[in-house]
């Protein structure tokens, strides 16, 4: 098993969550990062490795059970573990519906 913790922190493009990332970085851990902005996670993964980390976005939408739940899946996936979950992502208003097509 890797010495290095494997985190996953939700809604970490922004404020908390990006500062907890950034710090977990400098300790070498294993990180997935999630938000619903692609362009700005993938910078953001790309700004943990180039300070050593082992970094992944995964772009996820909290208000749905089914997206947490890919994001998990896929943090196991990657790194064969979770050791760590920082929940940052904070939501205004009712959760939108998805659709039923």
């Amino acid at each position: 098993m890797s010495e290095h913790p494997v985190v996953l922190i939700t809604g970490a493009l922004t404020g908390i969550g990006r500062a907890a990332a950034l710090a977990f970085a400098e300790q070498r851990a294993h990180i997935v990062v999630s938000g619903r902005r692609v362009e700005e996670g993938r910078q953001l993964a790309s700004e943990l490795r180039a300070l050593g980390s082992e970094a992944e976005f995964v772009q996820a939408d909290v208000r749905f059970e089914d997206s947490v739940r890919n994001l998990i899946e896929r943090t196991v996936e990657r790194f064969g573990r979770l050791d760590v979950a920082v929940n940052s992502a904070g939501t205004e208003g009712a959760s939108p519906r998805p659709s039923r097509n």
